[in-house]
C-alpha cells in the first residue's frame, strides 16, 4: 500500500522525537558551576561564616581568608597536588572560574604558605564537626546490622609516616638509615551504621593507643569494639560502672583467674563456632591499689580454623554476637584504606604541625563531602571511582549527579542516515 508525504512527514518526526526523549534520560547534563563548586555548595555558608567569626580565624589575615584557605585545601586535596606550587598555579590556570568557587582571584604561593603555617588547624577541626552534624541524615547506612545493639562503636588508629622529625616516630630505629622518620598517628572513633569518623584526635606517633580511650564520650548502653592494643583494665573498669560495654581481643600474655566454665564444646575443623565461654577474674592496680574486674573470655574458631580469644564486659549478649561484634571492626579498616589510597597524604604542604594537621583535617572534610555526595546520589559505585570522578571533572561544567548516575559510554548523535532524511527523498 502506497505511503502519502504527509504520513511519511508525520512518521519521520515522530521516530525523531522518540528517539530524542529516550537520548534525554541518559546523557550527562550541562550546568552553570564545576564540579568542585557544586561539592562547595554542600557546606553551609552561614554557618561557615559563624564558625569563623566564632573562632576567629579571619583575624590578622587581610587576604586569605578561611574560605580562601579552605578552597584551596580541597583543591589540592581532590586534585591530589603533590606540593603548594602545584596547587597555586593549578588555581592560577582557573581563572574564569574562581568566582563560581567563592573566589576573587588565585592565592599566591607564599600567602598560602603563610595561612598553612599559621592558622590554627582546630579551625578546620570544628568545620568537619560541624559538617558531620549537618549532614548526619545523608551518611546513615541502612543496612542491618545482625545485632540486637543499636548503638556500636569501632575504634582504631592509622600512622602516617613523615619525612622530617616534625613528630617524634614510633617503633625502633631501621637500620640503614640509623634513624627514624617522624610520623603521626590519627585516632578515631566511627560509628557502625556510617562511614565518617565520629571523634578524631591527631597525635605524635609515639603516644600509645590506650591513652585514646580516656578522650571517648560515648552514651551509656553503647558499645565500643577494638583490638587488643587498647587493653586498658582501668579503662575498662569506669565504663563498666557507667554502662558502657566493649568487646576487644585479649593479650596472649594476660594474667587472670577463670571463676566459672559456663560452656565448653570442641568446634569441628572447616567449621566456625564458639569452643568455650568462661567468666574470669583480673587484677589490676588504680592509684597504687589492688582492684578486681569480671569478664566473659569467649574462644571462638573461625572456618579458617583460626582461634581467636575475645573479652567483654557485657553479660547479656549471645557469645556468637561478641565473636560478629568484633568482625564488625573491620569497618574502620575500609575508611582508613579510603582515606590512604583516594587522598595525598604521601607529601605535605608545609613543614610545621599545624599544617600538617591543617592538611590531615581537610583531608577528612573532603572525604566527608565525598561520602555525603555518593548517599545524595543513591549509586552503587565505589567510593574509589566516586573520588576518581571528581577528580577527573574537577573544573568541568557537568552536573555532578548525572555523572555519577549516567551509564552511557557515548553522546548521543545522529546517524548519518537519519540526518539525511527529509520530504524529498
Amino acid at each position: 500500500m502506497p505511503v502519502s508525504p504527509t504520513t511519511r512527514l508525520c512518521c519521520i518526526f515522530v521516530f525523531r522525537q522518540t528517539k530524542n526523549n529516550m537520548g534525554k534520560s541518559t546523557e550527562i547534563k550541562l550546568v552553570g558551576q564545576p564540579v568542585m563548586g557544586q561539592l562547595l555548595n554542600l557546606i553551609d555558608k552561614p554557618a561557615f561564616s559563624s564558625l569563623v567569626k566564632r573562632l576567629g580565624a579571619d583575624h590578622y589575615y587581610k587576604a586569605f581568608k578561611s574560605w580562601d584557605h579552605l578552597v584551596t585545601m580541597l583543591f589540592g586535596t581532590l586534585s591530589r597536588c603533590d606540593s603548594m606550587g602545584e596547587i597555586c598555579e593549578g588555581m592560577r590556570g582557573l581563572r574564569g572560574k574562581l568566582n563560581q568557587l567563592g573566589l576573587k582571584k588565585a592565592p599566591a604561593k607564599s600567602s598560602a604558605g603563610d595561612g598553612l603555617r599559621n592558622r590554627d588547624s582546630g579551625f578546620f577541626e570544628a568545620l568537619y564537626y560541624q559538617l558531620v552534624n549537618q549532614h548526619s541524615g545523608f551518611l546513615s547506612d541502612s543496612r542491618d546490622l545482625g545485632l540486637t545493639l543499636k548503638e556500636l562503636f569501632i575504634v582504631d588508629s592509622s600512622t602516617i609516616r613523615l619525612f622530617s622529625d616534625i613528630l617524634k616516630g614510633v617503633g625502633r630505629n631501621p637500620k640503614n638509615d640509623g634513624k627514624k622518620k617522624g610520623g603521626l598517628k590519627v585516632h578515631m572513633l566511627i560509628d557502625a551504621v556510617q562511614s565518617v569518623a565520629k571523634f578524631v584526635r591527631i597525635t605524635e606517633a609515639k603516644m600509645h593507643d590506650k591513652n585514646f580511650l580516656k578522650d571517648i564520650q560515648v552514651p551509656a548502653f553503647s558499645m565500643l569494639v577494638f583490638d587488643r592494643a587498647y587493653n586498658y583494665y582501668k579503662q575498662f573498669a569506669l565504663w563498666t560502672e557507667r554502662n558502657i560495654f566493649f568487646v576487644t581481643r585479649q593479650k596472649k600474655n594476660a594474667l587472670y583467674e577463670v571463676e566459672e566454665t559456663v560452656s565448653e564444646q570442641p568446634v569441628e575443623k572447616g567449621k566456625a563456632g564458639v569452643s568455650k565461654e568462661e567468666i574470669i577474674k583480673i587484677v589490676y592496680k588504680s592509684k597504687k591499689e589492688k582492684k578486681e574486674l569480671k569478664l566473659r573470655r569467649i574462644s571462638y574458631q573461625d572456618d579458617k580454623n583460626r582461634l581467636y580469644t575475645f573479652i567483654t564486659n557485657n553479660f547479656t549478649i549471645t557469645a556468637e554476637e561478641v565473636a560478629l561484634i568484633y568482625k564488625k571492626r573491620w569497618g574502620i579498616e575500609i575508611l582508613f584504606k579510603k582515606m590512604k589510597q583516594n587522598f595525598q597524604l604521601h607529601y605535605f604542604y608545609g613543614e610545621n604541625e599545624n599544617a600538617i594537621r591543617t592538611q590531615v583535617w581537610c583531608t577528612l572534610i573532603a572525604q566527608l563531602l565525598l561520602t555525603v555526595l555518593q548517599n545524595m546520589a543513591k549509586v552503587k559505585k565505589a567510593f574509589s571511582m566516586v573520588a576518581t570522578l571528581v577528580r577527573i571533572h574537577l573544573i568541568s561544567m557537568l552536573d555532578v549527579y548525572e555523572l555519577l548516575k549516567s551509564t552511557k559510554r557515548e553522546w548521543a548523535s545522529p546517524k548519518p542516515a537519519e540526518a539525511s532524511l527529509s520530504l524529498f527523498t
